[in-house]
């Protein structure tokens, strides 16, 4: 599934590629599974509108959209959840539409952004901003309609300190409290296995019985983590791949992910995998203490 910096790089690379051009037409395919706003309401949506802005929010990509002339002040987000095998491609249409295509959103200029999920575990949404959607509070103050902020904090804006208390008093594994996403919304498997490695924290320990000392370290390792692996293009360990059909390079960095049996880069002892909370996790059992 791709995780924060994946998402953060093909957010990225749709927004260098689409912003401010406007979609004309929006063609969506017959599988009901990625369709979280019914088909018929995202081609409203969509139809017409100009793309102010494509930016992540945890793992979605959030793509801010107005309204051109005759429906002005009408706002709204385009959200897309990738799934596990989710891909968001910018294409020229003379560039062979791939199988398990599911949405094709085509834009002034001839180009098309398409959304591919061969398992279809990703998810379409439209979310109408308009303010005609506000709605009335109790004291009678109209309320407007808001925007996607994800179910969590953002990983690389917490605080030290915020950090600290979103963990010092959790009763779970360490490593099941970084993949929860009430808490920290991105962080998943990949990174969460990465991050506590460079933390030298075993992911079976609770959170609550970490020392001050030792999450701060897990802060920054996240923090590291994640910038590189952005800088990277993400990891390409599946299916990931970014705007432009490009993989990423994160994945030859990776010290204990998916290197159950080979030797650790620090000491040479074999990485060790266990399933905790029914997620693979990989770890070294010298390093990590």
């Amino acid at each position: 599934m791709p995780e924060l910096p994946e998402v953060e790089t093909i957010a990225r690379g749709v927004d260098e590629r689409v912003r401010g051009r406007r979609i004309v037409s929006v063609w969506t395919g017959s599988k009901p599974e990625p369709f979280k706003s019914a088909p018929e309401k995202i081609v409203e949506a969509l139809t017409g509108s100009v793309i102010q802005k494509v930016h992540r929010v945890g793992k979605h990509v959030v793509i801010d959209l107005t309204r051109a002339a005759g429906a002005e002040g009408w706002q709204g987000q385009w959200l897309v959840h990738l799934g596990m095998t989710g891909r968001l491609l910018v294409s020229h249409p003379d560039v062979a539409v791939p199988l398990h295509t599911h949405a094709i959103a085509q834009l002034d200029d001839g180009r098309e952004i398409r959304f591919v999920d061969p398992r279809r575990f990703g998810r379409l949404q439209v979310l109408d901003l308009s303010p005609s959607r506000a709605s009335k509070k109790r004291d009678g103050e109209l309320e407007e309609p808001k925007r996607f902020t994800g179910t969590g904090q953002e990983p690389l804006a917490i605080s030290p300190e915020a950090f600290r208390e979103l963990f010092r008093s959790r009763r779970t594994p360490i490593k099941s409290a970084l993949l929860n996403q009430s808490l920290l919304h991105g962080v998943g498997n990949i990174y969460a296995d990465e991050s506590l490695y460079r933390a030298g924290i075993r992911p079976r320990r609770h959170a609550a019985r970490l020392t001050v000392r030792e999450l701060g370290a897990l802060w920054s390792a996240l923090q590291s983590v994640l910038t590189e692996a952005i800088a990277l293009g993400g990891s390409s360990v599946s299916d990931y791949v970014g705007a432009d059909g490009a993989k990423g390079f994160f994945q030859l960095e990776h010290k204990v992910y998916m290197r159950t049996g080979q030797p650790c880069a620090r000491c040479g002892t074999p990485i060790r995998r266990l399933v905790l909370g029914g997620r693979s996790t990989h770890y070294c059992p010298k390093c990590q203490r």
